[in-house]
């Protein structure tokens, strides 16, 4: 039988995190501990709430929570993702501690800029080309857009589209109006995607957009709170995207993960993954989930050191490479 320790923790930012949504200094998750009576065996997973993205982003949810605590039932989950998620890396660590991973593996990543003023992203911008990364993921809407121009014209002159690999992601800041103007002049500094060009639940915008736009879209924030194939295959066929971007704790989990995956292959449909500013915890488990897939594009793996409070971690970051390091200990909850 399956016990439950459920424990709230608050990661607090290095930097203010800015998106187009808000500015975050810190962030809400829990934490789960699942001990198997049987055996005495043990896993750690997260439950990371992303107020104001989840899906579960409702009175309810810290309720849940502890109702889960105490009255732990497998079989009978709350349809919550980030549950899902917390549960299944919970289980995925259980096992992994009772069989050792041995050997190293990792993936390329993308260097995610966040938003802020002209100077600061500079800044950011040439730490993330002085560390090796050939690939460069740039939030766009929180600043002047002529100023987000300036920004990508300066990467361009200095990096040619052979050497370096740029991605944008909107978080649906841009107006059904302004949309196609605004893509067509990004367009002129060879970019490989951008994420959520329109605020989700516009199926019919999203899809004039995709048959339109002279860069290709990924999908984000489209697929969260999506629970059954019938909404995923609407949202596929009806849009058309070039990629989706695929964060378990957000999407359903990994369950639900690996089901966008087979209906975006079905359809020559891109993808990668991509972390919701989980602690270690739950990075470490979307490695390892990540770790079945013979992925080679760059994935949008956060790297731990967003932080000042996270916990250990067998991550660690090598120039462009996040690698799984099996000599260092799995995460443990805080203290």
């Amino acid at each position: 039988m399956l016990k439950a320790r459920i424990l709230p923790y608050r990661l607090r930012f290095k930097e203010a995190a800015t998106t187009s949504r808000s500015t975050m200094t810190d962030k809400e998750t829990w934490f789960i501990e699942l001990t198997d009576d049987a055996d005495g065996s043990r896993g750690v997973g997260e439950i990371p709430i992303f107020r104001g993205l989840s899906a579960e982003d409702t009175p309810d949810f810290t309720p849940t929570l502890l109702k889960l605590g105490k009255n732990f039932d497998l079989d009978n989950l709350p349809d919550m993702s980030s549950v899902k998620f917390g549960i299944e890396s919970a289980l995925t660590d259980m096992a992994l501690r009772k069989k050792q991973i041995t050997d190293c593996f990792g993936y390329r990543i993308n260097g995610l800029i966040w938003m802020g003023n002209k100077d600061e992203m500079y800044r950011r911008i040439c730490d993330k080309l002085d560390s090796g990364f050939k690939c460069l993921k740039l939030k766009i809407g929180g600043i002047d857009f002529e100023n987000e121009l300036d920004l990508l014209k300066f990467i361009r002159s200095k990096f040619s589209a052979d050497t370096l690999e740029l991605r944008l992601d909107a978080n649906g800041s841009f107006s059904p109006e302004n949309v196609l103007d605004r893509l067509t002049r990004l367009s002129k500094y060879e970019i490989h995607s951008i994420e959520q060009p329109v605020k989700q639940g516009q199926l019919d915008v999203m899809a004039r957009v995709v048959e339109k736009s002279p860069i290709a879209i990924a999908l984000d924030e489209e697929l969260i709170g999506t629970w059954t194939d019938s909404q995923r295959n609407e949202i596929l066929d009806t849009i058309k995207p070039h990629y989706i971007i695929l964060k378990p704790s957000l999407c359903g989990g990994f369950e639900s993960a690996d089901r966008w995956i087979k209906l975006a292959t079905d359809r020559k449909i891109g993808w990668w993954a991509t972390s919701a500013l989980e602690s270690n915890v739950g990075l470490t488990a979307i490695a390892l989930w990540l770790r079945k897939y013979n992925v080679t594009m760059p994935q949008g793996l956060g790297t731990g050191a967003l932080y000042t409070n996270n916990v250990d971690s067998p991550l660690t970051l090598s120039g462009e490479n996040l690698i799984f390091d099996p000599s260092k200990p799995l995460p443990e909850l805080p203290a």
